[in-house]
């Protein structure tokens, strides 16, 4: 059997989740994007607009097409911050705490239902690896001249 790599098991795993969330985001109008953005905004405070981009690890361009489209849909408002007179915070309206709550089950479900099926030491490894993989990446440690194999470079 061939082997896989890392990579892809990573990405084939998280295309996996994300379609499963969306799919289930849709029984209730709405999409994983938004669900991860309802769950990033504080729901007591707000969070400073410039802020969620970088929690969430998304691109300025995408974020605000998603924040146009949950004040279209009620979900957020944008105050003044009183601590920045430029800047904004964004807050969640009555409804966007409800779909907020929505959210957060569906993620705890998914969380109850892996930790059911899988081992403590499983998931400890697996947490383990996922760190490693972020230090190494955060490091920048992947593509130095040194990581190599055969002479060639790794990748």
């Amino acid at each position: 059997m061939k082997e896989i790599t890392i990579d892809y098991a990573l990405r084939a795993t998280w295309q996996a989740v994300a379609r499963m969330y969306n799919e289930e985001a849709k029984k209730f109008d709405s999409t994983m994007a938004v669900g991860f953005t309802l769950l990033s905004i504080d729901p007591k405070t707000g969070t400073p607009s410039t802020a969620l981009g970088p929690k969430m690890g998304m691109e300025a361009t995408s974020l605000s097409r998603i924040l146009k489209r949950m004040e279209k849909q009620g979900l957020i408002v944008r105050r003044p911050n009183p601590k920045d007179g430029r800047g904004v915070l964004i807050h969640l309206t009555d409804f966007g705490l409800e779909k907020r709550t929505d959210s957060k089950n569906a993620v705890l479900q998914f969380n109850e239902t892996v930790r059911a099926n899988v081992s403590p030491e499983k998931l400890e490894g697996f947490f383990e690896v996922m760190e490693t993989i972020n230090e190494l990446i955060s490091e920048r440690n992947i593509y130095k001249k040194e990581n190599t194999i055969n002479g060639q470079r790794s990748n």
